[in-house]
């Protein structure tokens, strides 16, 4: 849903009276790229379906826009950027839009290589750019498992195959 001004849901309560519940949905559930769309939150959808829909195009340009502007943001906060990771189902699975992202974000000195890119390789920055840019894989399954387990003070499982099976044998 992106940014949202905290008295929205005061004003949708009182002018069409929305419960909880249902701002809840429409923040968590119907907004984002699904939102903009109309059709789908599933990025790999949205980039099959960019030729001949406007709003999955719209959808796709507005989600690398406010990547963009997040990026450049830290940068300026942070005085500079030494490397940036994509990481997640789309900065893992998405090349197209990790391309797009960086576009126009050379004067912070991210350069991609356009066939490291469209790779497997970790990184998929130019050697010569001042940023270096990677892709890393993760497991957000197994960080909410160890978080789950740091919380419980159990021991957290070491992959989420152990993480299956210690819930197997527990059950």
């Amino acid at each position: 849903s992106g940014d949202l001004d905290p008295s929205l849901y005061r004003y949708l309560a009182q002018t069409e009276s929305m419960s909880p519940a249902r701002f809840n949905a429409l923040v968590n559930d119907e907004s984002g790229l699904l939102g903009v769309s109309g059709t789908s939150g599933d990025m790999h959808d949205l980039l099959a379906r960019e030729a001949d829909d406007a709003h999955a195009a719209e959808a796709v340009a507005m989600f690398c826009y406010e990547v963009r502007k997040r990026i450049g943001a830290f940068a300026a906060v942070l005085g500079g950027l030494d490397v940036l990771v994509f990481a997640g189902g789309i900065g893992e699975h998405a090349p197209t839009i990790r391309q797009r992202i960086c576009e126009g974000l050379g004067f912070l000195g991210i350069e991609l290589d356009a066939q490291r890119n469209a790779g497997d390789p970790s990184r998929i920055s130019l050697p010569s750019g001042r940023v270096a840019v990677y892709v890393m894989a993760t497991d957000e399954e197994i960080m909410i498992a160890r978080a789950a387990a740091r919380i419980l003070e159990i021991e957290p499982p070491s992959s989420a195959a152990s993480a299956t099976d210690t819930d197997t044998e527990r059950s």
